[in-house]
């Protein structure tokens, strides 16, 4: 009794806009900075929503940092090929295990039948970079335009 008492007094109030599903799925993670792979990992997707999703890694990640986030998706392409949402944006929280990252662009990806093994270098996306290089663009032309 007690827990749902806490559960609707934390609903309402909640001020998000964006309507969050629980999502328990296996993802993979690229956190970027100055161009440079600072750090990936796996890890669970908690909820999810159009504006971010919370999830739990291993590590505390670096707040304000690019994200690319690939979560197994739960339907397969013709009830066959499994498929990946691959999103981008930043770290907006971390604490402990739980963070949340924006979703400011996505998308959906077929993936492999079978289970590669590890590469040992991590390969980034050419899109990832094209995500960070226009959101630094549209950063610059923002600050320029307030006269800074």
């Amino acid at each position: 009794m007690r827990n749902q008492k806490s559960r609707a007094v934390a609903e309402a109030t909640d001020r998000r806009t964006k309507m969050r599903f629980r999502l328990h799925r296996e993802m993979r993670f690229k956190l970027i900075e100055n161009d440079i792979v600072i750090g990936s990992g796996v890890g669970v997707t908690i909820d999810l929503g159009s504006g971010g999703v919370a999830f739990l890694a291993a590590n505390p990640m670096k707040t304000d940092t690019f994200a690319e986030i690939s979560i197994a998706w739960p339907v397969k392409l013709d009830d066959q090929c499994p498929v990946r949402l691959v999103t981008y944006g930043r770290v907006l929280r971390s604490d402990g295990p739980r963070a949340v990252c924006s979703i400011d662009k996505y998308e959906f990806r077929t993936q492999a039948r079978t289970t590669r093994p590890s590469e040992p270098a991590v390969r980034v996306d050419p899109a990832f970079y094209r995500f960070v290089d226009s959101y630094r663009k549209v950063a610059v032309k923002s600050v320029a335009a307030c006269g800074a």
